[in-house]
């Protein structure tokens, strides 16, 4: 069997690997950080859904150029009934 370059991989040196453990703790820490901000604000998100659904329910949406369309009731999604249906970061 042939070998490939791509097999070969050279061997990560002690600073790298430290370089490598501090990102992921640092991308941790910025996740961790989004996460909270987004959990912090999960009220006025769905204030801002109600609005949005009572704007397209009333004024529409633009469908082509000046033409506008209203959602009615019956096409609108219901909200999924599970503790994370808000939820933005995973």
């Amino acid at each position: 069997m042939s070998k490939y370059v791509q097999d070969e991989k050279p061997p990560i040196t002690e600073g790298a690997q430290n370089w490598l453990e501090q990102e992921a703790r640092s991308q941790e820490d910025r996740y961790k950080e989004i996460v909270a901000e987004m959990d912090g604000i999960e009220g006025d998100r769905e204030q801002w859904y109600a609005e949005f659904l009572e704007i397209i329910q009333t004024k529409g949406f633009s469908v082509t150029g000046d033409e506008r369309r209203a959602i009615s009731k019956e096409e609108l999604p219901e909200k999924p009934d599970r503790p994370d249906a808000m939820r933005v970061v995973w």
